[in-house]
């Protein structure tokens, strides 16, 4: 299971950069608009330290993180739905995604273009916000005659329509789908098949310096701007350098400036939050593994990730927590010491399970 987040913004915001430094990349990341014009796919290795512990207990050759994917979308301008700029180019490439990172520039520099002349972090949300909402409503208003058609006639039930015309009262509200459908008590299963960019949960990443990365008062403001959203605050241009360096000279280069944690490996883990996922790990010899899972899966649909056999013919999974595990030095330990256990379909597994699968074939 991959995670896809696109990477969207307005133009000249640092979109490229952090690109560029998720997936130590070349790609164009130039002084003017447009630079990015066709979307730039990237994987991208989760950060867990778990894997080398793991690898350690069970002498695996190789780790194998999680992944996520992310799509460097072209910069959105004000009336890009009506075809200014790059018009609707973005939309596909947005719909594609599980989740939307929206880019926002809070630095200033005269020697970086800002497509609207000047930078104000709350005006930048909002045109990006209009320009989604305007074209789900695009949308939804193209669908409605043949819904509603098709309800006459009995091809499809009356709930999508009404479905789709509360979605509709949101977005001319200027409503994200992704704040006001579950209030407005709108069914996202019906929601999703519309396939409309709003329902989307977004992240806010605000490309800022090292003044606006000191500035709690700063962040404060701009984190009520988005809540109940995500927001992470990093400097593009500093990650960007930060992925150059050996582990050890990124980790001194990060104590000197008062962080604790990438701001890129912040991205990937509120990503993950963000969509529900988390993951569990396998190893042996060859190799330690995370496999990425939706919170609330159970055992069966964990072992269909790995292969489609394995939930078909599940049986029972071994298992025991990553604590356990370390603490205890080993999986003969952890038996001996009751804390490998034997779980059925109904388990739901949690984030840091190291299993083992038992099937038929």
């Amino acid at each position: 299971m991959a995670l896809t987040i696109g990477i969207a913004g307005l133009p000249n915001v640092g979109k490229s950069t952090l690109f560029n430094a998720l997936t130590r990349a070349s790609v164009l990341a130039a002084n003017y608009p447009f630079a990015t014009i066709e979307p730039n796919i990237g994987i991208v290795p989760l950060p867990d330290p778990r894997l080398g512990r793991l690898a350690e207990v069970f002498r695996s050759e190789r780790l194998v993180p999680a992944t996520v994917s992310f799509v460097d979308i072209a910069g959105i301008v004000k009336g890009a739905s009506e075809g200014e700029g790059l018009g609707n180019q973005f939309l596909a490439n947005i719909r594609e995604a599980d989740a939307i990172c929206q880019v926002t520039r809070a630095f200033a520099d005269p020697d970086v273009v800002h497509v609207e002349g000047k930078v104000d972090p709350k005006d930048d949300i909002e045109t990006i916000s209009t320009e989604l909402v305007l074209a789900d409503l695009q949308t939804l208003e193209k669908a409605l005659p043949r819904l509603e058609k098709e309800v006459r006639g009995k091809k499809t039930a009356p709930e999508v329509l009404e479905t789709a015309k509360g979605a509709v009262a949101l977005l001319e509200q200027g409503t994200l789908l992704s704040a006001g459908a579950a209030a407005a008590g709108l069914d996202p299963e019906i929601l999703a098949t519309f396939q409309l960019m709003t329902t989307k949960p977004f992240i806010y990443v605000f490309n800022t310096d090292d003044d606006g990365l000191a500035d709690e008062a700063l962040q404060a403001e701009l984190r009520e701007l988005v809540a109940p959203a995500e927001a992470i605050f990093l400097d593009a241009k500093f990650e960007s350098e930060l992925v150059e360096l050996e582990p050890d000279e990124a980790a001194e280069m990060l104590a000197e400036t008062g962080q604790d944690e990438a701001g890129l490996d912040k991205l990937a883990r509120v990503g993950f939050q963000t969509l529900g996922l988390q993951t569990y790990l396998t190893a042996g010899p060859k190799e330690a593994r995370a496999w990425t899972i939706h919170q609330g899966w159970t055992a069966p649909q964990a072992a269909g990730v790995i292969h489609t056999d394995f939930e078909r013919g599940f049986i029972k999974a071994e298992v025991v927590s990553f604590d356990a595990l370390i603490e205890l030095g080993s999986m003969a330990e952890a038996k001996a010491h009751g804390k490998v256990r034997i779980e059925g379909k109904d388990y739901i597994m949690q984030d840091g399970d190291v299993v083992e699968f038992r099937f038929n074939v």
